[in-house]
């Protein structure tokens, strides 16, 4: 039985490569187009507050800045716990860690952050990050189980054979052949940290959500199109980031 990975076609890698040039592009030219028109319009003193170069900046940088912390995390947690409980004596702890990543992914991500703010009194950066970072946490984690179920059992047999140690096949068999499932689950909580990080404005975190709660309260469509739109676009963007790795990253016998 051989691992379930399906191997991309001419054809496919094809048109994977003409999708990572042709995604960024398009976002640029969306994006420049939003900021140009709500740049370009005659704007209140209310609106010139939200809509300048250093304020729009600003919060494009702090949604980029929580989007990474995000990713590190999911990262550094969700990999290590995915390959632990693929192990022969860790195996029954499986269940509890999908358990507590799906109780995490299945809770409004709002009520996540209000439960921390709850618990902590405290706002600021890492009570925006940390709840985004457990309701992203799911993806990355089940497909690294899944990469390395994946494994076709003879590869680890043959590696055995060959003298290898649990760690050696770990490092130079399973993980390189599970990497392709990662990477895609990877691609998944990098979309759901975007998205989800419009609501860290809640808790003083920054972020593009600024721009949308406040077009939204002062019934400000400038203000609200502006920040919604390059929310958009900054996920496409992530989305096309997490496209290249996943194409340049993968093993070369499965691009």
């Amino acid at each position: 039985m051989t691992a379930a990975v399906d191997v991309p076609s001419a054809g496919t890698s094809r048109s994977e490569r003409l999708r990572l040039l042709i995604q960024p592009v398009l976002v640029l030219i969306v994006g420049a187009a939003v900021v140009f028109w709500a740049f370009d319009r005659d704007l209140t003193a209310t609106q010139k507050e939200n809509v300048n170069v250093a304020n729009v900046s600003l919060l494009i940088w702090q949604h980029l800045l929580i989007t990474a912390a995000v990713t590190a995390i999911v990262l550094a947690v969700g990999v290590p716990l995915g390959v632990l409980v693929t192990r022969p004596g860790a195996r029954r702890l499986r269940p509890l860690v999908i358990g507590i990543a799906n109780v995490g992914q299945a809770a409004p991500a709002i009520g996540l952050l209000v439960l921390l703010f709850l618990l902590t009194a405290e706002t600021g950066f890492w009570i925006g990050v940390l709840p985004i970072a457990l309701y992203s946490l799911l993806p990355v984690l089940s497909s690294t189980i899944l990469g390395i179920d994946e494994v076709d059992r003879s590869l680890v047999d043959a590696g055995r054979g060959q003298g290898l140690s649990r760690r050696s096949l770990l490092l130079r068999v399973e993980l390189p052949l599970a990497v392709p499932y990662i990477l895609a689950g990877l691609r998944t909580s990098l979309v759901l940290a975007v998205g989800t990080a419009t609501l860290s404005f809640l808790v003083n975190a920054g972020g593009l959500g600024i721009l949308i709660d406040t077009g939204y309260k002062l019934q400000d469509d400038v203000t609200l199109i502006l920040g919604s739109v390059l929310a958009v676009c900054l996920a496409l963007l992530v989305d096309w980031l997490g496209g290249l790795a996943e194409f340049y990253l993968n093993p070369k016998g499965l691009r």
